[in-house]
């Protein structure tokens, strides 16, 4: 017979008996050999809770099965539930065998008969070795797969959650509307006390920019100031450039009550925004102070930023482009086709709620001349000043555009005849005391206006809006200029009496 051999380590391995006699004792220890050490506890004093918690656990326990079929249940499942322990039966040779199923349901590895000699004692062991063997590399293997599906779950998290950022940013192609949805979307992730972000464009042919700021909300002054200033800081940093000019704008101007925290009421994280090799803007992100995000959290993070980066790059330029087909490209406020549009609408709400409706139609004076006399280039600085006139002097509901050439259009909604008519002559003086200055000359332009109304309750068409304000226009120029006229009057003044 093939002698067998079994691996020791320096520190002899525990085993225990359990109501062993001293022959048994004997024979187990010469079967096992010096690398083991046996700790018999004889019937009536074997291990209790105590000891069966330690935590050096024997490797095996040996019993006889007349001590074992005395024990009560209870002791016995104390015993079963030592998954790190194997467990030998020992039976006399002259009792009846027992089944191998009898064996095993009673949480036993094995039986072996009387007397117990060396080899029966080593194949045993032998035994236990590779079942122990086995019960550590299905556990191993166990933890493996747990550690695989904890992996799959974050993953199956993260896509999840990217997912979410995704949908939401993509839902509108309004920058408000992304930010608002990204500060509860990141929220999940991170304690966002506050989002605002900065972004910044390139002006035509020059090196400045200008700067849009989207702020979470109305604010007291002090704060608001804290933030734009903050915000500024961080686009010139990141490559604006110079800073031409900036405008702010509230992600949710309703919310109340005003906000007060301040860049310094919590952690502030400033993230970039790319597209491609060309950062854009930035997210500012007011957080819970000593807050730390996992490994697994920093990388979903800069995930779902680069998708709002995408999806706050797509909403811009799709402002740009908006902004190109509705408004005039020189003066920057509405272009023919906008105001036509808004025109008909006006006209649709004013038939079915019968409200004041009023247009006026201005026309520079001996424009060409500018153009003759100086260039092109000092009849489009004169161009771009009348636009601003007209977007600082008429309200945000009121339409102002550039109808054509030198001639602007001003749609004015819930606006009676003499109100309009006002309006026209503030419009003319500010227009006829703007000094302009170019290439050395300084020189001025006037306007004629021409106004037109239909009164609440009136029954004439109001189709012919246009029509009338241009007839008014053409009075106004045939009276001398740089005057105004409503609609069916000779001159102003008595229309001002009136």
């Amino acid at each position: 017979m093939q002698k067998q051999t079994m691996k020791r380590g320096k520190r002899p391995e525990l085993m225990w008996g359990l109501g062993l006699d001293d022959t048994l004792m004997q024979q187990i220890k010469e079967g096992v050999g010096p690398g083991f050490y046996i700790k018999n506890f004889p019937t009536g004093s074997f291990p209790w809770v105590k000891e069966l918690e330690q935590d050096e656990q024997p490797s095996a326990a040996w019993i006889t099965w007349s001590v074992w079929s005395d024990l009560p249940e209870y002791r016995k499942e104390e015993y079963r539930n030592q998954d790190s322990t194997q467990r030998i039966l020992i039976q006399d040779d002259g009792d009846e065998p027992l089944e191998m199923d009898t064996v095993l349901s009673e949480g036993f590895l094995t039986v072996v008969r009387t007397p117990l000699t060396r080899p029966k004692v080593q194949d045993v062991m032998f035994r236990a070795k590779e079942v122990t063997s086995m019960y550590s590399d299905i556990y191993r293997m166990t933890e493996e797969i747990l550690l695989e599906r904890e992996l799959l779950a974050r993953k199956t998290d993260q896509l999840m959650f990217l997912n979410k950022i995704l949908a939401s940013a993509t839902e509108s192609l309004d920058a408000s509307t992304i930010l608002v949805n990204a500060k509860e979307t990141l929220g999940l992730i991170l304690p966002i006390k506050m989002l605002h972000a900065a972004f910044w464009s390139q002006q035509q042919d020059s090196e400045v920019a200008d700067v849009d700021i989207f702020l979470n909300g109305k604010m007291t002054p002090e704060t608001e100031s804290a933030w734009v200033e903050n915000l500024m800081t961080s686009a010139v940093g990141m490559g604006s450039g110079s800073v031409n000019g900036f405008q702010v704008l509230h992600t949710d101007p309703a919310r109340r009550p005003e906000y007060t925290l301040t860049p310094k009421d919590g952690k502030l994280v400033t993230v970039p925004l790319t597209a491609g090799q060309t950062t854009f803007g930035c997210l500012a992100l007011l957080c819970e102070p000593d807050y730390r995000l996992g490994k697994d959290q920093v990388e979903t993070f800069r995930s779902a930023v680069n998708h709002l980066g995408l999806a706050l790059r797509n909403a811009l330029a799709f402002k740009e482009v908006k902004l190109r087909a509705d408004r005039d490209g020189l003066t920057r406020i509405y272009n023919r086709h906008s105001f036509e549009e808004r025109l008909v609408y006006e006209i649709k709400r004013r038939r079915r709620y019968n409200h004041d409706l009023s247009l006026l139609m201005v026309d520079l004076d001996h424009f060409k001349q500018i153009n003759d006399t100086y260039g092109h280039k000092a009849g489009d600085l004169v161009l771009r000043k009348i636009g601003d006139i007209l977007t600082q002097t008429f309200r945000g509901t009121d339409l102002a555009a550039r109808y054509g050439g030198e001639e602007f259009v001003v749609l004015l909604p819930h606006t009676t005849e003499i109100a309009a008519w006002k309006l026209a002559e503030r419009v003319r003086e500010i227009i006829e005391a703007c000094k302009f200055h170019f290439d050395g000359h300084d020189f001025s332009i006037t306007a004629s206006i021409g106004v037109a109304s239909v009164e609440a309750g009136a029954l004439t068409k109001d189709d012919d809006l246009i029509l009338k304000a241009d007839k008014a226009l053409y009075k106004a120029k045939h009276n001398g200029r740089n005057t105004v006229v409503i609609s069916g009057q000779e001159n102003t003044t008595q229309t001002a009496v009136q």
